[in-house]
């Protein structure tokens, strides 16, 4: 009876070093395999055979411990390492890795979530995010403006060469210095056309009808017709020229007054309550002549000849004479900068500054801005004020809102931006100089690559220089991570002893960050693995000379019954 308990002694021995040998070769097959980690098997001994379970120490006798034998070993448990693989860069976006705890979240098309260590996604044709085997990366998506949206999972999308983004600007931010040297504009340019009369030979009043407008020198001649187009290209104003406009007789207006508003708005002056200036800004009709007066200051001056008005009439292709009887006083500064509309269009935007006052309490510049765009309906866009102590030092700022018609561009209309001056200053310095140091919007871009960062994030760099998230990876983190249960292609399911899954982006709450193009390496280490197979080769030879001898001795015992 002993000897055949002690073959059956023996062939748990075999057991369970076949077994240590099972997963030592399934941890050395998956040596390089993305993110395994390996799994080690404990044994534990079999139920003992008691005999006798001992005596207490007594007067008579010392005491005898207990008599037992054992039957044998068995295989308590196998165990998956927590010890991670080393980090390898790839250089490949898709590729992730964790660096601590946490696993990828990934699902199946039938909804059934999985999760990994194994970072080698892909994008599918869909642009979607998916593991090798078809399974969709989960995490946060984002809103219609481009911003992580936490809490509700979705499947990753990253939409190369089709995501189109574009801000509309809000705020601009200029910088430079208005020099408190520079003298006050004092005096604006004005100029007058030649003399107009109307068909009954007195002067051309506001109210006169283009069609029976006549040169004074000329009268029997009629300038205009309806339908004729009236041009006005190459004016100067300051150092600067202005865009060309065209005026259509009967559409764009009928009166000599029409053609005079249509020209002061073409030429951008502005006239502002509270600016004394005598006569005031703009372009009036007077005893039978188009006057124009600048607004004040030498950057406002307008120069303007015949050259510069181009009628298509038959009649009288140069309908005007200009001449200039006065002349602007005043240096400034004219600068230019882009904004951007709702679909991504450069609205470019002019501002020229002229010294309006300065004293005791500091300096007071005078701004106007003006559309830079040709196509665009108002040119005039208001005025402001930038004010400043006797340091230098900005105090304060008015009419910086500007509000610019966007409807013809089927963009969101109207597009206001706001002007921030605060980084202004207004020092004495040889010359005035301003930029636009920053603004908030940007045109279309494409989204052209992407990268990954340490919290997950999904960074798109696009085609205009941008970045924007494109959502953000999470990481699922479990009470007992040896508790998970493993399934095919590098994946793990939820076990009843790992706990309920905890969905953390990367980098809060115990949750592992995040690598972008590196992938997480195998943790086997070859060489215990080899010793463990000379360990279990040893342990099953011993075993098994346990059961042949065991077997020689039932053999000598049937011998002695002969």
């Amino acid at each position: 009876m002993g000897l055949t308990t002690a073959m059956y002694t023996g062939l748990t021995g075999l057991r369970v070093n076949q077994t240590r040998v099972e997963t030592i070769g399934n941890n050395i097959a998956n040596v390089n395999t993305n993110a395994y980690r390996s799994f080690r098997t404990l044994f534990a001994t079999q139920f003992p055979q008691t005999f006798s379970l001992g005596t207490a120490p007594s007067d008579q006798s010392g005491g005898t411990n207990p008599m037992q034998i054992g039957h044998g070993a068995v295989v308590a448990t196998t165990q998956r390492t927590t010890q991670p693989g080393g980090i390898e860069t790839t250089g490949m976006n898709t590729d992730l890795a964790v660096e601590g705890q946490g696993y990828f979240v990934v699902q199946s098309s039938a909804g059934r979530q999985f999760y990994t260590r194994d970072g080698a996604f892909t994008l599918n044709a869909r642009n979607q995010l998916v593991t090798g085997n078809g399974l969709f990366v989960r995490g946060y998506g984002v809103d219609a403006g481009l911003n992580v949206v936490p809490g509700q999972l979705t499947n990753l999308t990253i939409p190369l060469g089709i995501e189109d983004v574009a801000k509309a600007t809000s705020r601009v931010q200029m910088d430079g210095d208005l020099s408190a040297a520079t003298t006050v504009a004092s005096a604006a340019a004005t100029t007058q056309s030649q003399y107009l009369v109307n068909g009954a030979g007195g002067d051309a009043a506001a109210d006169t009808p283009l069609t029976d407008l006549r040169a004074g020198d000329n009268p029997g001649a009629i300038l205009f017709n309806t339908g004729d187009r009236i041009t006005v290209s190459g004016v100067a104003k300051g150092d600067r020229t202005v865009a060309p406009r065209t005026f259509v007789v009967g559409t764009d207006g009928n009166s000599l007054a029409d053609l005079a508003r249509w020209l002061q708005d073409t030429l951008a002056i502005q006239p502002v309550d509270g600016v004394p200036q005598a006569p005031p800004p703009g372009v009036t009709v007077e005893s039978g002549r188009l006057v124009i007066t600048s607004n004040l200051g030498e950057p406002h001056a307008i120069r303007i000849d015949a050259s510069n008005v181009i009628s298509n009439s038959t009649d009288a292709p140069v309908p005007f004479q200009f001449l200039q009887t006065q002349s602007a006083a005043g240096r400034g500064v004219y600068t230019t900068f882009t904004v951007y509309d709702s679909l991504g269009n450069a609205v470019p935007v002019a501002a020229t500054f002229t010294l309006e006052s300065k004293g005791a309490g500091g300096a007071v510049w005078r701004y106007y801005l003006e559309s830079a765009d040709p196509t665009s309906p108002q040119r005039a866009l208001g005025s402001g004020t930038v004010a400043f102590d006797p340091n230098g030092q900005f105090l304060s700022s008015t009419g910086n809102q500007v509000s610019l018609d966007r409807a013809a561009a089927g963009a969101n209309s109207p597009l206001t931006v706001t002007l921030d001056f605060g980084s202004v200053n207004g020092l004495s310095t040889a010359t005035s100089n301003l930029i636009m140091q920053t603004q908030d919007g940007y045109p279309a871009g494409t989204l052209v690559d992407f990268g990954v960062g340490a919290d997950g994030v999904i960074t798109g760099v696009f085609s205009n220089g941008t970045t924007r998230p494109l959502g953000q990876v999470v990481l699922a983190t479990f009470a007992n991570d040896a508790g998970l249960v493993a399934e095919a292609d590098n994946l793990f399911s939820a076990g009843p002893n790992s706990g309920e899954p905890a969905i953390k982006s990367p980098g809060q709450l115990g949750a592992g960050t995040v690598r972008g193009g590196a992938l997480e390496n195998s943790n086997v280490d070859l060489a215990r693995e080899f010793i463990g197979l000379i360990t279990s080769s040893t342990g099953f030879q011993a075993a098994s000379r346990v059961i042949s001898t065991a077997n020689d001795m039932l053999d000598q015992l049937l011998l002695a019954l002969r």
